[in-house]
């Protein structure tokens, strides 16, 4: 295809287009791409075709009608839109899972941890003071032991997590 022939027909394909899409309810960029491509099909197979201008109003004619074919047969989904930022059943089974293995894990702390741990974990959302006077201990060393016992959960679980990771 020639450059000035798509000069020549750039401007009817757009008249074309524009006025068959109003009535199949469609872009009229989508009708020019699929006549251009189907031109570009047609001198891939059976040449040029002698009347260029009629060619052209065929094409863009069925093309509209393709359109509104497919247009009538599509219909809009109306199931309720999926939540992506609600878990599904795997993402809750393997957190599950995971809360088990933490909580199995505090349990087997040495000292004041377990009780401490678990009181930070509590879906009651204690505040530290709260948790000070659950545990008789100063809110000042609440920090301080805190760090102490994560450092003791961390060694704990580290073969356990290394152990279910990838390796290589």
């Amino acid at each position: 295809m020639t450059p000035d022939l798509v000069t020549v027909l750039r401007p009817l394909l757009a008249a074309e287009a524009s006025a068959e899409a109003v009535a199949c309810g469609t872009e009229p960029a989508d009708l020019e791409q699929a006549v251009w491509l189907r031109l570009l099909e047609r001198l891939d197979t059976d040449g040029p075709p002698p009347d260029w201008q009629r060619w052209l109003r065929h094409a863009v004619r069925s093309e509209a009608r393709r359109s509104r074919r497919t247009n009538a047969l599509e219909r809009p989904y109306e199931g309720e839109p999926v939540d992506v930022m609600t878990p599904g059943p795997e993402h809750l089974a393997l957190a599950a899972a995971r809360g088990r293995t933490l909580r199995a894990a505090v349990r087997r702390l040495p000292g004041r941890c377990p009780r401490l741990l678990e009181a930070l974990l509590s879906p009651r959302d204690l505040t530290y003071r709260e948790i000070a006077g659950e545990l008789g201990i100063s809110q000042g060393s609440l920090g301080p032991e805190r760090s102490r016992c994560l450092g003791c959960l961390r060694r704990l679980l580290a073969p356990e997590v290394a152990a279910h990771g990838a390796r290589g």
